[in-house]
């Protein structure tokens, strides 16, 4: 049955494409996956920068990777785009049981964690309630989805203070072994920014952002008043540093 819907479009595109461009027809799952990182990382940064015209740009992008990979499978008879929204629909269904079942609402995470489990069985490995996270996740993002599934089974803290407490710990730890307890303190870091209510990723990216302009306006007074940076002592450069604090605006 033909597909007459925009989505329809896109895969007689990259089905066509796969037969007349030789570029197109040489790729394989394996040589898409840095160029799929990349557009990740891409719209990543478009949404971060709320930028509409970026992001519909980059989904765009993206939309062509999802269909890159549907082709090439429906072309080694693995699957078919029909089959990947038979088994998404199934899975929200089944998360979503008092939408669709009339029965009571789950707790999300426990539900996945039950899941995880039952994976876990199938494939007849160690249980845990922690499953699977890819290689390739940054190691923020690792610590976070970790913490996050142990809280979900009620390993957690009440409040804030607790993993506050536990970073204070952890940096007093890091002063006498730098090397071996520095890792415990990025971890507990993270636990105090999931229990404040902010994704580390983005607390770090902001942080980073800050720095860069503000030492670059550093740069700058220090460009006008004939300050040569590589021969300034600390303590200059932590002045002209202040200076650049105090004449931002307040957040």
């Amino acid at each position: 049955m033909q597909d007459d819907t925009a989505f329809g479009a896109c895969l007689d595109l990259l089905r066509d494409l796969r037969q007349r461009c030789d570029w197109d027809r040489m790729q394989t799952r394996e040589t898409l996956r840095p160029y799929l990182r990349e557009e990740v990382a891409e719209l990543d940064e478009a949404l971060a920068a709320d930028d509409d015209a970026e992001i519909a740009a980059e989904l765009g992008d993206l939309l062509l990777h999802l269909c890159f990979q549907l082709v090439i499978a429906e072309e080694r008879g693995a699957f078919t785009f029909a089959d990947v929204a038979d088994t998404l629909t199934r899975k929200m269904k089944r998360r979503h049981p008092h939408l669709f079942a009339g029965e009571p609402k789950p707790e999300w995470e426990r539900l996945k964690a039950e899941e995880r489990l039952r994976h876990h069985a199938a494939r007849g490995e160690e249980p845990s309630r922690l499953g699977h996270l890819p290689p390739g996740l940054p190691e923020l993002e690792r610590a976070f989805r970790y913490q996050e599934r142990a809280a979900a089974v009620g390993f957690d803290w009440d409040d804030v203070a607790g993993p506050l407490d536990k970073l204070e710990e952890e940096v007093r730890e890091t002063r006498e072994r730098p090397a071996e307890e520095i890792g415990d303190v990025l971890f507990a870091a993270v636990n105090v920014a999931r229990k404040a209510g902010v994704h580390p990723s983005n607390a770090l990216r902001h942080a980073t952002e800050k720095f860069a302009r503000r030492f670059r306006a550093v740069e700058r007074k220090a460009e006008e008043r004939g300050v040569d940076m590589g021969r300034a002592d600390l303590a200059a450069l932590d002045r002209l540093w202040d200076e650049v604090k105090e004449g931002e605006a307040p957040a």
